[in-house]
């Protein structure tokens, strides 16, 4: 079924994990632009005046205690998980949240928006994947094909979000591409991308209008290698010298499972969130304007 957009003065707040994080953070600013009441969760209080200022109300809690932030989410027409915790047992933690999540919603007949990653689908090589393609997840989240199967079956409508290498502003993952670290791989694998301007937008637009048990694909459709990508990184933050690579077995040994993933060889469509949410991926590509996010990488921590 798919959802027309809600009245402002008919919807209840929206409740984000993580909003002090990369995803999270800019997420809530674009409910917080769209008109909706945000309430955020963060763990560290110090950072409860930077989300007031952005006129998101704070949650002080953790993730893993349910009882801090569940009068808040259970206040809520809409449950967006957004946080992960590096921490701990990250993928039980996660799991363990969303279940939580999911079962507030179904008392309360809120909606409930995972997030989740195109890593779900492991190499694509050079298939164009999307949301129908078999699922072989990096081991690094390979718990979660079962945790999108729990929101996917929430009552009344739960979405799942697979936004692909999200670069922008902050920085995220990319924001160590602007340091002098070695790349891990060799460079010859497709890295896809998407800009966090573009995936808080989609958010927005999965509220609004995604259909119950929907999964989405966010992507700018760019092809490129971890090569170019690396090298226009490098290019822009005045670095000389090429790109120090980090051979996978020897990142093994520093980053474990998440070394694999760096490395995945991937490439995927979007086609479903541009026909059922009416998005695309409006801002310009990495390697355009590397130069712009060298700048903004890491402004805010």
């Amino acid at each position: 079924m798919l959802l027309q957009s809600w009245p402002v003065s008919a919807r209840k707040p929206v409740f984000i994990t993580g909003a002090t994080g990369y995803v999270g953070r800019n997420v809530a600013r674009a409910f917080r632009r769209a008109g909706w009441q945000v309430l955020g969760l963060t763990r560290d209080a110090a950072k409860a005046s930077s989300l007031a200022a952005e006129e998101i109300t704070p949650v002080i809690g953790t993730l893993q205690d349910p009882s801090t932030w569940r009068r808040a989410a259970e206040s809520a027409g809409l449950l967006i998980h957004a946080a992960a915790d590096y921490a701990t047992d990250t993928q039980e933690l996660d799991q363990s949240v969303t279940r939580t999540l999911v079962d507030i919603a179904t008392a309360r007949g809120a909606t409930v928006i995972y997030t989740s990653g195109v890593w779900i689908h492991g190499t694509t090589g050079s298939q164009v994947a999307d949301e129908t393609t078999p699922l072989a997840p990096a081991e690094n989240v390979s718990k979660r094909p079962a945790t999108e199967r729990i929101v996917l079956e929430a009552k009344p409508r739960g979405i799942v979000i697979r936004p692909a290498i999200v670069y922008g502003r902050q920085g995220g993952l990319t924001a160590a591409l602007f340091t002098d670290q070695p790349v891990v791989g060799d460079g010859r694998n497709h890295w896809p991308m998407v800009h966090v301007d573009d995936v808080a937008d989609a958010y927005v637009r999965a509220a609004e209008r995604g259909t119950a048990g929907g999964i989405y694909i966010l992507t700018d459709g760019a092809t490129v290698t971890m090569a170019e990508v690396a090298a226009a990184a490098r290019r822009a933050a005045g670095l000389s010298g090429p790109v120090k690579w980090l051979p996978l077995a020897e990142a093994r040994k520093k980053l474990g499972a998440f070394a694999d993933a760096l490395v995945l060889d991937q490439r995927f469509s979007a086609a479903r969130a541009q026909r059922e949410l009416g998005w695309c991926a409006v801002r310009p590509g990495f390697i355009d304007e590397a130069q712009t996010y060298a700048a903004a990488s890491g402004s805010e921590k």
